[in-house]
């Protein structure tokens, strides 16, 4: 916790928390934004609404891996609202994951929306893009 505490003195109004829903996708997606190959993320717009401290454009936060330990701090670049239906290719890729390919992205956010209870073709979601600040 003394290095949470330390990074959050650092970087004011930062939070810290995981990607995801399990300690092992926090491992992997944490892993991924470390290597640099993961450079976006979305969620639900209604988990975004329901969070008064989800990522806006400027925002810093403090990644933790599967073991709440900080790995990264990423600074959030750009937010934009789109239907699950209208992700992309593009998306698809900078989220990192899998593959890379908008079919991989599209079963693995359904799962995930699904456990969450928020899966719909035509939901909203919120796309984050975002850029690795510091490296722990």
């Amino acid at each position: 916790m003394a290095l949470i505490d330390d990074l959050k003195k650092k970087y004011p109004q930062s939070l810290a928390w995981a990607f995801g829903d399990s300690p092992e996708m926090a491992d992997e997606l944490s892993d991924l934004v470390c290597r640099g190959l993961k450079t976006a993320s979305c969620g639900s717009l209604s988990a975004f609404r329901e969070d008064p401290d989800a990522p806006r454009p400027g925002s810093i936060n403090i990644i933790l891996n599967g073991q709440d330990v900080p790995v990264c701090v990423i600074r959030t670049i750009s937010t934009r609202l789109l239907r699950f239906s209208e992700a992309t290719e593009a998306l698809a890729i900078k989220e990192g994951e899998g593959d890379l390919s908008l079919e991989y992205w599209r079963q693995e956010h359904k799962e995930f929306f699904t456990r969450e209870g928020t899966y719909s073709d035509d939901m909203e979601i919120v796309a984050e893009e975002f850029e690795v600040i510091e490296l722990l």
